[in-house]
């Protein structure tokens, strides 16, 4: 069978230039997003030129959402083979700020969304004795920031969710790894004056804020036979921030 990945978060930033990388790298791709529908056709557009696509709209913090998610790409491809879960929030609130309801939201989407990928990923997975998930979690997902600790908490549970299931799944040969992006040049960065994205860039050793593409290229190379023996890693894409 071709292979075949689903991507959430596939309006966005990452997950965008996610898909256009394994696109590239033959895969065919079911692109999963919560509100950008416009957004998400454009780049199905796109990648029709070179591969087979489908569209799966689903809150993935839903698990019945999740699971129509991946029955929408079953129905259309038989099945998938690489699981990228780039769908996530982000807030940036005074710890005595944050709401019960910030919390909830903030675990429910980057935990829970990735919980529910996860499982609905496993069964063809596990049948199929092959499979790679890659979950984004985050840099303050290693080192904690200031401002964002639920942010911060939700994506080092991604880390942990990660090592584990990796070590569990082992045996089936699915690899599970994650990566920690640092600041990337994305919408998601909309929240910043221009004076403290200035103030931001200096603080990385390289001097500039990452590519989407970087980081797609990264996932791309987790998604290939050449990482067959990696697993239960976080790999930092940062520019040595952290």
């Amino acid at each position: 069978m071709k292979k075949t990945a689903l991507i959430t978060g596939a309006s966005g930033g990452i997950g965008s230039a996610a898909a256009v990388a394994l696109a590239s790298e033959g895969f065919r791709v079911a692109l999963c997003y919560n509100s950008n529908e416009k957004s998400v056709r454009t780049l199905a557009s796109k990648l029709n030129k070179v591969t087979d696509t489908v569209i799966c709209k689903a809150d993935v913090s839903i698990r019945e959402e999740a699971e129509k998610a991946f029955e929408n790409a079953a129905e259309e491809f038989g099945g998938v083979s690489v699981l990228v879960n780039c769908a996530g929030i982000s807030q940036q609130k005074l710890f005595t700020d944050i709401t019960e309801e910030d919390f909830d939201r903030m675990m429910a989407v980057n935990v829970k969304g990735v919980f529910n990928c996860c499982q609905a990923a496993l069964p063809f997975m596990i049948k199929n004795k092959r499979g790679k998930i890659i979950n984004v979690s985050s840099m303050w997902g290693v080192s904690g920031a200031s401002c964002e600790v639920h942010y911060s908490a939700s994506k080092a549970a991604v880390i942990g969710l990660t090592k584990a299931l990796a070590r569990e799944l082992a045996p089936s040969n699915i690899q599970v790894n994650c990566i920690a992006p640092g600041v990337i040049d994305t919408k998601m960065n909309s929240c910043f004056s221009a004076d403290e994205l200035k103030a931001l860039k200096e603080e990385i050793p390289l001097g500039r804020f990452g590519k989407p593409e970087e980081v797609a290229s990264l996932i791309a190379f987790l998604a290939s036979e050449n990482s067959d023996y990696i697993t239960a890693q976080v790999i930092g894409i940062d520019g040595a921030f952290i």
